[in-house]
């Protein structure tokens, strides 16, 4: 008699359940536990499950480490329980090529599992789809476009970087409630809270490269360095450019002469699209700019920002100068890509909007 053919699965997806729902929201919580330690890869969380019972979960934690898939699974033999036949959420597609680590795709078929629920496909034009053939053709069930929008901003960083060569912009202030951000010569500089600051590095925690202009540097002389928040030991510290008109900058400050001294450029007179071209091609997946405000004014007028976080401090300063010195930074048709996310931190309010659809 001759042998049965393999029974493959090449239907559309399925309405997704409130088991792979709850199961996807899982595993984006565990793939945010990493945000800024996975570059040059994206953050991933995955889950794998049969019907209301968790069997395993794991996350992605660092480049070269096992991914989310890889890591669900050893959890769930860890813990007794057999793959096969059970449901894996993850929440990008998994991948299907050799890189520091096997596919995941042939682990996903050698352990049985039946369906695989994913949150959004990868955004690398040469991947994008081809794990879903692969699952499917072996009989497995895969669902895609579960809680994608959450699943796509999770990777904007990672998917801008990959896309396109530039990384994706992140623009930080923080302001008084008349939209100063800077107080009389001769009183505290920061005006902002612990929480505040705190958000501020977890921002740096996030980044590949934090940017100032010779201003700032001048009036500061800002650290430009991961504190306030754990740090793993195999994140480096960010890249620290200064944008300067002039070359005459004061060699005394501290990101010329501390151990991260290497790590510092300075981009003399460079337009936006340059800059983000060079930085791109150095690996460097997300911009933070912090300041100061004309810098912080060029960006926007240049249209460059992808997302702006905006911290409001409960109090007025005064004085002659806007926080966004210059040209108005909007034409009439321009588009908010998304609605903006307000967060108490303390006494001050995060106001975070996305200028780009990730």
């Amino acid at each position: 008699m001759p042998a049965r053919k393999k029974k493959t699965s090449q239907t559309a997806n399925t309405l997704p359940s409130p088991q792979d729902i709850s199961a996807m929201r899982l595993a984006l919580r565990l793939a945010k536990r990493a945000l800024g330690h996975t570059a040059p890869n994206p953050p991933v969380g995955a889950v794998l499950y049969r019907e209301e019972k968790i069997l395993g979960r794991g996350f992605h934690s660092r480049a070269g480490a096992p991914h989310a898939e890889i890591e669900a699974l050893t959890d769930a033999k860890r813990r007794g329980h057999n793959p096969a036949g059970a449901t894996l959420a993850v929440t990008l597609e998994p991948c299907s090529t050799h890189g520091r680590t096997p596919p995941c795709t042939e682990a996903i078929k050698a352990a049985g599992i039946s369906r695989v629920v994913i949150g959004c496909l990868d955004p690398n034009p040469a991947h994008a789809g081809r794990a879903l053939q692969i699952l499917r053709s072996a009989g497995i069930a895969v669902s895609t476009g579960v809680l994608e929008d959450e699943c796509r901003l999770l990777i904007r960083c990672f998917a801008r970087h990959i896309t396109t060569g530039r990384p994706w912009v992140i623009a930080k202030i923080a302001t008084s409630l008349d939209m100063r951000i800077a107080p009389a010569p001769g009183k505290p500089r920061t005006i902002s809270g612990p929480l505040a600051l705190r958000h501020a590095h977890s921002l740096r925690l996030l980044s590949d490269a934090i940017l100032i202009g010779a201003g700032t540097l001048r009036t500061d002389d800002p650290a430009l360095t991961i504190r306030h928040v754990p740090c793993p030991a195999h994140k480096p510290q960010p890249w620290r450019i200064v944008l300067t008109k002039s070359s005459n900058l004061p060699k005394q400050a501290r990101i010329f002469n501390d151990l991260y001294r290497d790590r510092t450029l300075v981009m003399l007179d460079t337009p936006w699209p340059e800059i983000l071209k060079q930085l791109g091609q150095r690996g460097v997946q997300t911009l933070l700019i912090e300041g100061g405000g004309i810098t912080l004014a060029s960006a926007l007028h240049a249209g460059i920002v992808d997302e702006l976080h905006h911290i409001v401090c409960p109090f007025l300063l005064g004085g002659p100068t806007s926080a966004f010195p210059g040209e108005e930074f909007f034409t009439s048709n321009q588009k908010i890509a998304a609605t903006t996310h307000v967060t108490r931190l303390g006494s001050d309010i995060l106001l975070r909007t996305l200028l780009s659809k990730p």
